[in-house]
């Protein structure tokens, strides 16, 4: 792991975004893979990350 988050890569983000889905995270996931998105390069690969990792706020269903 680096110390330099200048040079985290989107791979690095999405590997952290994993793992926050595994310890039940979502929020932060979201967070992780939104910086992932932005950090590449193709729109299409883009709008495939972030629909893998939707924003857990938007998504969530209220029940009684």
């Amino acid at each position: 792991m680096t110390r330099d988050p200048a040079a985290l890569t989107s791979a690095d983000y999405l590997d952290a975004a994993r793992d926050m889905v595994a310890a039940d995270r979502p929020y932060l996931a979201h967070l992780l893979a939104e910086e992932a998105a932005r950090l590449t390069a193709d729109p299409a690969t883009a709008a495939g990350i972030r629909a893998a990792y939707p924003d857990p706020a938007l998504t969530r269903e209220e029940t009684d």
